[in-house]
């Protein structure tokens, strides 16, 4: 059995986050057809204990540490060097050593990075052995976007961290032999952007666990009886999501609230930040932080919100959802990623008020089944995971044959 290099910023398991989701399924993918070699950090303590799920799949791993705290002031030092913050951030000397001990001692057909941030370590041009470089979203976008919603000089320092991260994005597409985006929009954004790499880009799309995110299951209602529920779900450590439930619950909920009082948004996430816990003080807000399973909060939900704001790539929030036949009412950032959703889009606005009154039908009463109905055939028309790594599948083989045709 051939044996590939696996490097990921974050481990890849538990699949309870939107990264961890995707980096799953390529490891667990892959790992059926090849000796899957795994390097890792952890930033979440609770996640330690996932480690020897993650070793049943693979051969060699490490996984180290990494204090976000720590690592933010660490990353300061690019400012200095003129380069992405994002790169010096996950820059570690004992993972580098282990990277070049395994390149040196293992028969490497291939190598696959999760994420650009991890590029760093094999970026080496005159490195012989095939890379696939799994951008997911065009990070520099991003922080384009948050440049655009914050102020002095968090603007200043988001719009040189876009600039300063594109650069290296630019040229790691043109090192490596394949790398991949969440999607063909993203894919498109990137080559725009960067034209020479287009012969090397690729889209490999997300899929959806269409069993356990089932509406056919039975699930135990969380809410007050009385209640008439909208909900949000995702990390709540991540500012775009922040972002997104503090604006509806600003400029959407009130309208909602105000016409039904039994109305009530929660907000579903492990790690809420202060600025989401402040929102549970808000009437008809509720912050419940991380739960044990989100499936009973989406099933008996009215509607899901997906009012994001700053968006790249597909949100798994709004694929899951799909899944469980719920209405989804989002903004077009939210659901830019997708492909057919044609019959969702009367539930898709970026006007607060017009978002509102979307909700308030759904609570006083009307039928959501068919936008349920649709959402769910969609994402079992194509977003199937078996279906949509065959892409990745694809390209690994024709990286791991060249490299034997070479050897």
């Amino acid at each position: 059995m051939q044996e590939l290099l696996f490097l990921a910023h974050r481990i890849p398991f538990p699949p309870n986050k939107g990264d961890k989701i995707r980096s799953y399924h390529m490891l667990a993918h892959l790992a059926r057809r090849y000796r899957v070699h795994v390097g890792a950090f952890i930033d979440d303590p609770e996640d330690w204990r996932h480690v020897a799920d993650v070793q049943k799949l693979c051969g060699e791993t490490c996984f180290i540490a990494l204090n976000p705290l720590i690592a933010k002031s660490r990353s300061l030092v690019a400012l200095l060097r003129r380069e992405p913050l994002t790169v010096q951030y996950y820059r570690n000397r004992a993972f580098g050593s282990w990277v070049k001990r395994v390149l040196a001692e293992r028969p490497i057909a291939g190598i696959f990075v999760f994420s650009s941030a991890m590029a760093q370590y094999v970026d080496d041009p005159r490195l012989a052995v095939p890379r696939v470089l799994d951008f997911v979203d065009m990070d520099s976008d991003k922080w384009r976007q948050y440049a655009e919603r914050h102020r002095w000089p968090q603007n200043w320092v988001y719009r040189r961290e876009a600039r300063t991260l594109f650069d290296a994005e630019r040229r790691w597409a043109g090192i490596f032999d394949k790398s991949l985006f969440v999607s063909q929009a993203e894919a498109d954004l990137f080559c725009q952007q960067a034209p020479a790499t287009r012969a090397r880009v690729v889209a490999v799309e997300n899929g959806v666990d269409t069993d356990y995110f089932s509406p056919q299951r039975k699930y135990p209602n969380p809410y007050a009886a009385s209640a008439d529920v909208l909900v949000f779900v995702g990390a709540m450590d991540y500012w775009a999501n922040a972002d997104a439930v503090q604006w509806f619950a600003d400029e959407v909920f009130p309208r909602v609230y105000a016409r039904q009082p039994r109305s009530r948004f929660y907000i579903v996430g492990a790690r809420p930040s202060k600025q989401v816990l402040r929102l549970d003080d808000l009437p008809g807000v509720c912050v419940t932080g991380g739960v044990a399973d989100v499936r009973p909060y989406v099933a008996h939900a009215k509607a899901v919100v997906a009012p994001l704001r700053i968006a790249r790539g597909v949100q798994n929030k709004v694929l899951e959802a799909m899944a469980m036949a719920r209405p989804v009412i989002a903004t077009t950032l939210a659901m830019d990623g997708l492909r057919g959703w044609d019959a969702l889009r009367p539930l898709v606005t970026d006007d607060p008020a017009r978002m509102a009154e979307i909700a308030s039908r759904f609570l006083q009463g009307e039928d959501g089944s068919a936008y349920g109905a649709s959402g769910r055939a969609c994402v079992l028309q194509r977003y199937s995971w078996d279906a949509n790594l065959a892409g990745l599948t694809d390209v690994m083989h024709a990286a791991v044959t060249r490299t034997a045709a070479v050897a």
